[in-house]
């Protein structure tokens, strides 16, 4: 649950503050503490974990950024908070009932996704009843989890050309659509009003039409990519605006055919507006 200024969630009863900080959001420490141990002061408490953290040479310490976040009083402070990321490791080092069922979870998790490493197929499936759990009909399903493997045979033949570092993808991701749709993914996510704070994934929000043009953008990029091989990242940029185009075509032909514009304002932040396409709405 979050509060409508997405200042904090409130967990069992709790509350957690949050601050937005490059990109994502970070917890406060001490609020986590305070939700996890019986603690009467949670303030203390997490002085007393970092102090034996610190002892045991462990890295979560490291992780913590003090960042100026508001207190119970409305004045700013600053106080140690941490990425999702690293918040699951705090809740490891924590030694308390409370933070037991978390700690049960994360290492099934764990364990998950081991065994999808030595089983793709189960990945596969996870992502496919996740998809199911948040509405979406089995149409619709089908072809994200085709378009998934469409982009993973992309960002593979990427790195085969020496592509490594994630802003590199984005850029070429940007190059696909805007040749397809007119839009970068920033500006796409800003016309389907799709929250600048959070990391709502777009595709997710596409549509049946969107989500095959979207597929066959990156589709050509990776034939023409393997075909003629780029060897720098300016002609990769070259292959990814005309893998795009070819898409953007076929985009603005079905327009013309069908007299409306294939790019979808809608977005399906909310269950009930999920697609229904298995009624070809």
């Amino acid at each position: 649950m979050t509060d409508k200024k997405n200042k904090l969630i409130v967990f069992q009863g709790k509350k957690i503050r949050r601050l937005w900080h490059n990109d994502e959001w970070y917890y406060s420490v001490v609020d986590i503490c305070g939700v996890l141990t019986d603690s009467a002061d949670s303030g203390a408490y997490w002085r007393k974990l970092k102090q034996r953290l610190k002892q045991e040479g462990s890295e979560v310490v490291t992780i913590c950024h003090g960042l100026k976040i508001e207190a119970p009083d409305g004045k700013k402070r600053v106080t140690d908070c941490s990425n999702t990321k690293g918040v699951f490791r705090i809740i490891q080092s924590i030694p308390s009932k409370k933070a037991e069922p978390l700690k049960r979870w994360l290492a099934q998790v764990g364990q998950d996704r081991l065994d999808e490493i030595e089983n793709p197929e189960l990945a596969q499936q996870r992502m496919k009843e996740i998809y199911e759990k948040k509405g979406y009909p089995q149409d619709w399903i089908d072809k994200r989890l085709r378009g998934i493997a469409i982009r993973q045979n992309l960002t593979d033949e990427w790195r085969e050309r020496g592509i490594v570092e994630q802003n590199d993808f984005a850029i070429l991701t940007a190059e696909i659509s805007k040749a397809t749709f007119g839009m970068t993914p920033t500006e796409y996510k800003k016309y389907k009003n799709l929250p600048e704070k959070s990391k709502a994934n777009l595709r997710d929000h596409m549509d049946d039409l969107e989500l095959i043009f979207t597929m066959l953008g990156e589709r050509v990029t990776t034939e023409i990519s393997q075909k003629e091989k780029p060897e720098t990242f300016n002609k990769n940029k070259n292959v990814a605006r005309r893998g795009g185009k070819v898409a953007g075509n076929a985009r603005k032909d079905t327009e013309k055919e069908l007299g409306r514009s294939v790019v979808a304002k809608q977005n399906y932040l909310d269950t009930k507006d999920k697609p229904k396409l298995e009624n070809g709405s």
